[in-house]
C-alpha cells in the first residue's frame, strides 16, 4: 500500500485547567491516543458531540497546536520537522464561520491572494491571472473582486474561503464545519463544488461536521469520537447501515426526519455530557450506554479491527467476557 498522505500515530493533547481561583491545574485530554491514516484522495468525515476532541484535532494537523505525545506525518514526514511554509502549501483550512474567518477590512482580491503573496509566489501579473481562474473554479464571477466580505452572502463568502484554501493547490483540506452556518439549499451546492474540487484535483479532505446526512453525502470513511478518542472507524456505507457502537448508533438516531409527527429523536444519552477533566472509569461511554455492565465500568475497551477501521466496544471483542458475535446495535 502506498504512503498515507496524511497519518496520525498514538496522538495525546493535554491541557491544563485550573478549577476554581486556588484550585490546582488538573490534565484535560482533549485528544487521547488517536490513530489515523488518509490516502491520497479520501474524505474522512469525523464526528462527535461538541467538546469531544474534534476541532482540537484539526488545530494540531493545521500546526497550530503541538501534540503532547505522538506524532503527525504528512507523506511520511513529520509534520514538526517541516517547514511551515512548505507544510502551509500542502495543507489549508475552511473554517465554520465564512464570516468570522475572513478579514473585513480587506477585499475578495486581498483575501483570496494573500497566501500568494505570504509565500512569494510569482509576479503581480501571474497572481492575478491565478485569482481569477481560482474564483471561476469556485463559482464566483470577476466583479467581486473589488468588493468586502459585508457585501456578499454566506455562501458566496464560503466560496471566498474556499477559493482562499485552494489557490495554492494544496494535497489536504481540513474542513472545519464548513456548512453548519449555511442555508440548507447554500449547504448542497457547497458540498457538490467540494465533492467536484476533489474528484478534479485529487484532493483529500478531513471533514468535521455534526450533521450527519452531510458526512454521508461527502465522505468514503467515517471516524466516531467520543472524548478524544476514535470509538468507531469504517467505510461511510457500513457505518450507516450497520454501527458497531452503541454511540454511533445514538448519533445516528438523533437525526430529524422531515415528518412532523415523529417529533424529536430520542437518543437515549441524557442531557449530561461526562466531565472531560475527570472522565468515567472503564470504558468512558457506560454511564449513557445502555449495554453497559459491571465490566465496563471497571475496564477500557481495546480497538477491534472492522471492516475500513475498528470499533472499541466490549461487546465486539472476542476475547473478552461479553463478546456477543451476533450483537447489533
Amino acid at each position: 500500500m502506498s504512503t498515507p498522505v496524511l497519518e496520525l500515530r498514538n496522538v495525546v493533547k493535554t491541557y491544563r485547567v485550573k478549577q476554581g481561583l486556588f484550585g490546582k491545574p488538573k490534565p484535560l485530554k482533549a485528544v487521547n491516543d488517536v490513530s489515523i491514516t488518509l490516502q491520497k484522495g479520501e474524505v474522512l468525515g469525523l464526528v462527535g458531540e461538541s467538546g469531544c476532541g474534534k476541532s482540537t484535532l484539526a488545530k494540531i494537523l493545521l500546526g497550530l497546536e503541538a501534540t503532547t505525545e505522538g506524532s503527525v506525518l504528512v507523506d511520511g514526514e513529520e509534520i514538526g520537522e517541516q517547514n511551515r511554509l512548505a507544510l502551509a502549501r500542502r495543507i489549508q483550512p475552511i473554517f465554520q464561520d465564512p464570516y468570522s474567518s475572513l478579514n473585513p477590512r480587506k477585499t475578495i482580491a486581498d483575501i483570496v491572494s494573500l497566501p500568494l503573496r505570504v509565500h512569494n509566489i510569482g509576479d503581480a501579473k501571474s497572481r492575478e491571472k491565478s485569482l481569477r481562474e481560482t474564483l471561476e473554479l469556485v463559482g464566483l464571477p470577476s466583479r467581486v473582486l473589488n468588493t468586502y466580505p459585508s457585501q456578499m452572502s454566506g455562501g458566496q463568502r464560503q466560496r471566498v474561503a474556499i477559493a482562499r484554501a485552494l489557490i495554492m493547490h494544496p494535497e489536504i483540506v481540513i474542513c472545519d464545519e464548513p456548512t453548519s452556518a449555511l442555508d440548507v439549499s447554500v449547504q448542497s451546492q457547497i458540498l457538490n463544488l467540494l465533492n467536484d474540487l476533489r474528484a478534479e484535483f485529487g484532493l483529500t479532505y478531513l471533514f468535521i461536521s455534526h450533521d450527519l446526512a452531510v458526512v454521508e453525502h461527502l465522505a468514503t470513511r467515517v471516524a466516531v469520537m467520543y472524548l478524544g478518542r476514535i470509538v468507531e472507524e469504517a467505510d461511510v456505507a457500513d457505518l450507516f447501515e450497520a454501527p458497531r457502537h452503541p454511540y454511533s448508533r445514538a448519533l445516528l438516531n438523533s437525526v430529524l426526519t422531515p415528518d412532523p409527527s415523529q417529533g424529536v429523536p430520542d437518543t437515549q444519552l441524557g442531557a449530561a455530557y461526562p466531565n472531560p477533566i475527570d472522565p468515567p472509569s472503564g470504558c468512558h461511554f457506560h454511564p449513557r450506554c445502555p449495554f453497559a455492565q459491571d465490566h465496563c465500568k471497571t475496564t477500557a475497551p481495546r480497538p477491534v479491527p472492522r471492516k475500513g477501521g475498528h470499533v472499541e466496544c466490549h461487546l465486539h471483542d472476542p476475547e473478552g467476557p461479553m463478546y456477543r458475535p451476533d450483537f447489533t446495535v
